[in-house]
């Protein structure tokens, strides 16, 4: 089975402190954060990965978190060329750094650019005072505007910008004034996604007033309206990208490509030369990660053959445009007439579109996407 594309994640999980709404594996920093032990624990974490070899090109890499923008360009530009010396670079290989507005990584972000990061992908999540307040992020609406002016200043002309909408009594006013000002200052991309409550958040445990279902709908059908007129096209189910500026490395994971994981808690993905997918994932609390006795690795399994359709599809099927059918047996080395009569059942509901040329939810099932995936369980 011939692989896919190949991607690379690096998880750098310290922030200044944790937003209350996150999920993510993210820690506060203390007054020192070790980041040259963490440089290198990230290549030795490569070395023990790339053991056997790896032939594919890169096509794109990622630094999330966590707050990368902490670390020094000059820490980054060290992993880099590592990376680079283990593994063959595309020539137009997508290079994206999450950042944050705060002053303290808007003053280094021309030398991100030249360390060879080509992407910035900035968390504003509100331009509202109040919004930011209540999500308990560390800067302010000026600071957010100004992050942008700034890298643009450092050269980045690929900018994607995180927004959040249904946020704590939020109106649908405020939300599209938010809309407003992010298309104002004119992003490649945008990302663009409702504010849920996850377990083990703050916010779970102890919940804000959001808006009630009527007004989240009036936000998202307005938000998509207003956001396709101002040429941002939606690709996915909460990416909207201006021509030819769509994400490459989360088409990677969508399109069921495989991903390097390196870092405190990454996820990877790989698939063998014999057909079997793996998914593993690594030492989730950094002083475990940093510790040379423990080994990087935390667990791995290989996908059973029944478990393919739905890993595939939960991916792909968030795409607009979804992917070629022929994708399916290519990508997990499964005819897909082994799932033809799911998929039959599928369309007869309304939530697929006639799929032996193209794997695509109706608009339907972009709604329902949740209920769709069931039956391939």
């Amino acid at each position: 089975m011939k692989q896919p594309p190949l991607a690379a994640y690096v998880h750098i999980p310290w922030c200044i402190r944790k937003c209350p709404y996150c999920d993510f594996n993210s820690h506060a920093a203390g007054a020192q954060l070790p980041e040259a032990d963490y440089i290198d624990a990230l290549i030795a974490d490569l070395d023990q990965q790339l053991g056997a070899g790896e032939s594919r090109e890169l096509v794109s890499i990622f630094f999330g978190g966590g707050t990368p923008s902490l670390f020094s360009a000059a820490s980054l530009d060290r992993l880099l060329q590592a990376m680079q010396q283990r593994l063959r670079f595309a020539s137009d290989i997508e290079i994206t750094l999450e950042a944050n507005p705060g002053t303290f990584e808007q003053a280094k972000f021309a030398d991100y650019r030249r360390a060879g990061i080509n992407r910035l992908s900035i968390g504003i999540q509100s331009f509202n005072p109040q919004q930011l307040k209540a999500l308990g992020r560390v800067h302010d609406d000026h600071e957010a505007l100004a992050a942008v002016d700034m890298a643009r200043r450092a050269g980045f002309d690929n900018l994607n910008l995180d927004l959040m909408h249904g946020l704590p009594q939020q109106t649908l006013e405020q939300a599209m004034a938010d809309i407003e000002q992010a298309l104002a200052l004119a992003p490649e991309h945008l990302s663009w996604y409702q504010l849920t409550l996850e377990p083990n958040t703050v916010f779970y445990s102890q919940p804000p007033q959001l808006p009630e279902d009527d007004i989240l709908w009036d936000i998202q059908e307005a938000g998509q309206a207003r956001l396709a007129e101002a040429g941002l096209q939606q690709y996915e189910v909460s990416a909207y990208a201006r021509d030819q500026r769509r994400a490459r490395h989360n088409l990677n994971y969508w399109q069921y490509g495989d991903f390097i994981g390196i870092g405190a808690g990454a996820h990877g993905k790989h698939t063998h030369s014999d057909g079997r997918i793996e998914r593993y994932w690594k030492t989730r609390l950094p002083k475990d990660y940093l510790d040379p006795a423990r080994a990087f690795r935390a667990g791995n399994r290989i996908l059973a053959q029944e478990e393919l359709a739905f890993d595939f599809l939960m991916n792909a099927l968030r795409l607009v445009d979804g992917v070629p059918s022929h994708w399916y047996s290519e990508r997990t080395g499964q005819p897909i007439e082994q799932i033809a009569s799911q998929l039959d059942a599928t369309v007869s509901r309304g939530l697929l579109q006639p799929w032996h040329q193209q794997l695509r939810t109706s608009e339907r099932g972009q709604l329902f996407l949740n209920d769709l995936l069931q039956g391939f369980l």
